[in-house]
């Protein structure tokens, strides 16, 4: 008998959470190299630095492709921010925050991707948190949970604050 998924009774927030976490990992690495491209290009077309990008009236003209390029990766990295912001908040004031934000760590956002739940436990394990597989899918759940009230639970005055944080003056 073939098995069969049940119904979850958790908020779909926690599902957009959980899609959010397991891409970091490839829009970190994405930022980091259109970052580089952006660099290289503005350097090779204007012989300047990308901080000249916003300063230099000769450049900063409506609809310029580079520039339009550089505010959408700056809106990125400021997408970025609100996250780890987020992730910071968790680690520092909720009650199980450090320890929710190693199981994140390890399972969503360190720089290299462990290859399985096990090498997961492994690195908890160095850090001096020992569980089972089991109990590891539970606080990961929970610790996912978490940010997704941290995440989406504002208000949504306080929404466009933030909204208005991603786009450029």
């Amino acid at each position: 008998m073939p098995f069969k998924r049940q119904k979850s009774n958790v908020s779909p927030h926690y599902h957009d959470t959980r899609t959010l976490l397991r891409k970091y990992r490839d829009v970190i690495w994405n930022l980091g190299v259109s970052d580089l491209d952006l660099q290289e290009e503005f350097k090779a077309e204007y012989g300047l630095s990308t901080d000249a990008l916003f300063v230099d009236s000769e450049v900063n003209k409506s609809g310029n492709r580079l520039e339009n390029y550089a505010r959408a990766l700056e809106r990125s990295k400021k997408m970025m921010q609100i996250i780890d912001t987020a992730i910071d908040l968790m680690r520092r004031k909720h009650k199980k925050g450090e320890f929710y934000y190693w199981i994140l760590y390890y399972a969503y956002l360190s720089p290299q991707q462990c290859e399985n739940a096990g090498a997961i436990l492994q690195a908890l394990e160095s850090k001096g948190i020992s569980i089972s597989l089991r109990t590891y899918y539970v606080h990961r759940d929970e610790a996912i949970e978490v940010l997704s009230s941290i995440l989406w639970g504002y208000t949504s005055q306080d929404c466009e604050k933030i909204t208005n944080l991603l786009t450029p003056d």
